[in-house]
């Protein structure tokens, strides 16, 4: 199925610049779902996402709410108003159902909108903790907070320019667990390093 975060036009605030080719990333038909339980980390996350230029971010407090809302959204017809989400921000622990409930929620689902797509997992913990939780539900990345600007944004690019193969075994269904950076002969204008992304208003 097509991927749904391919560069979609020339305007945007999130660029990364390598030996002067600046690759512009216009992220404002991308749709993302913030689930959240904190109101000021709702604030600031969705505040970094409209400053990348993200044309529409949803928030809801917890994964039960949130399987409610990609349950509509997922289900939309052609033509509707109703716009499809494209990426999941999720927090890890909620009271109102976890971040890894919402993970597994996703990757077992039969529609191929839900089941295939992206999820970032925002947690306090520390980051090995973070990292194999995330790899072992089949989160796509994970991201420690506090959070920055630019580790948002280079998450996100990450998972636009790095899309991992999603494999099926007996207990595992998501992104491949093993990163592979394979070697490319040739001008690489595809890889994304965080240092090397600006982003706009990092101060909120």
């Amino acid at each position: 199925m097509p991927h749904p975060l391919d560069q979609k036009g020339k305007s945007s605030n999130i660029f990364r610049n390598k030996d002067d080719d600046v690759t512009t990333y216009d992220l404002k038909n991308l749709n993302v779902l913030l689930v959240e339980d904190s109101r000021s980390m709702q604030t600031l996350i969705a505040s970094m996402l409209r400053s990348f230029g993200v044309g529409d971010v949803l928030v809801c407090e917890g994964g039960n709410e949130a399987i409610g809302i990609l349950t509509i959204t997922q289900a939309r017809k052609k033509g509707s108003d109703i716009k499809g989400i494209d990426i999941v921000l999720t927090d890890w622990l909620m009271p109102q159902g976890s971040g890894v409930e919402l993970l597994e929620w996703i990757r077992s689902h039969e529609a191929d909108n839900i089941k295939f797509l992206p999820v970032l997992l925002l947690s306090a913990y520390t980051t090995q903790k973070v990292i194999a939780t995330a790899r072992d539900n089949g989160a796509n990345e994970a991201l420690v907070k506090p959070v920055s600007g630019a580790t948002l944004a280079g998450r996100i690019l990450s998972i636009i320019d790095k899309p991992r193969a999603f494999v099926k075994t007996e207990n595992f269904f998501g992104p491949d667990r093993r990163r592979q950076d394979m070697a490319f002969k040739g001008p690489d204008r595809r890889k994304i390093q965080a240092e090397m992304i600006k982003v706009n208003h990092e101060q909120l």
